[in-house]
């Protein structure tokens, strides 16, 4: 499965502690890394984003960002603790004979510490609701992904078929140059006007067609697109194994520009190295 790495998607849900929100976007990175940010009911939960984000993107710069927009209203309940408040009573009437005339302010009292307690929130429930959320939305995040993947796995599979169009137009031409050659040389050992030793004209015509022999890079070539469309069928993330591929691309048809003695075979050198490194961009878009 071809899946850019370039990606965004977001998400929220109303909830009982206010609204979450959720976003998670991606630029290319040769590995995953990631990056995550969480309200502070959240900071717990950290470790568990990580394996699950973990578990279902390979590569690329990931951030992944949750905030709680807390609703009016929504804060906890309030209560007074009121043991908290008869043990204040007893330290007021131990101490008021020496203090006659001392009012204790209500305000002043809700404020000692203890006195006013808040229900605290059901960060279990909070926590689900995170997860079920970042589910959702790296869901999305990887449809955009391969919705993306698609387009670069078009451009590849067309620079992959011109590639391997331009390996089979030079084994068509292969006969005809080596002809070529024969004739070149035959005409240039007849300018010698010398008598020609037994089998020579046949060793130097050897000579040349073994540094122009390019059957072999050829057919290394034509195994690379075999093995460049089959990468690109496989379900896992394929970008660091193609990266490696399109090495070897590039030393065959470096090779071939190397051994031409044709004007034809030297522009399809050249033709073919534009199709890699075309294909070498997409590739570092790719998981």
């Amino acid at each position: 499965m071809i899946r850019s790495m370039t990606a965004f998607a977001a998400g929220e849900r109303a909830t009982a502690w206010g609204t979450l929100g959720c976003e998670l976007r991606a630029v290319n990175h040769r590995f995953l890394e990631l990056g995550v940010r969480l309200p502070e009911e959240l900071r717990a939960l950290e470790p568990a984003l990580r394996e699950r984000v973990g578990a279902r993107v390979a590569r690329g710069k990931v951030d992944l960002t949750l905030r709680l927009r807390a609703a009016s209203g929504s804060a906890g309940a309030l209560d007074v603790d009121e043991t908290a408040v008869a043990r204040l009573a007893v330290l007021h009437a131990r101490i008021a004979e020496h203090f006659p005339g001392q009012r204790v302010d209500f305000v002043d009292l809700l404020r000692f510490p203890g006195v006013l307690v808040e229900e605290a929130p059901d960060l279990q429930g909070l926590q689900a609701e995170a997860l079920a959320l970042t589910e959702q939305v790296v869901d999305d995040f990887l449809a955009a992904r391969e919705r993306e993947g698609e387009k670069l796995l078009a451009a590849m599979h067309e620079r992959i078929d011109g590639i391997g169009a331009l390996v089979a137009q030079v084994r068509e031409w292969l006969p005809g140059i080596r002809e070529a050659l024969r004739q070149k040389l035959e005409g240039r050992l007849a300018e010698l006007k010398v008598p020609i030793e037994p089998g020579r004209m046949e060793q130097e015509l050897v000579l040349g067609l073994q540094k122009l022999d390019v059957d072999e890079e050829l057919d290394r070539l034509d195994s690379h697109v075999a093995e460049a469309r089959r990468t690109l069928a496989l379900p896992e993330a394929v970008g660091r194994r193609l990266d490696f591929l399109l090495q070897e691309f590039n030393r065959e048809a470096n090779t071939l520009g190397s051994k031409s003695v044709d004007a034809r075979t030297s522009k399809v050198s050249v033709e073919l190295k534009v199709l890699i490194e075309q294909i070498r961009e997409q590739v570092q878009n790719i998981e």
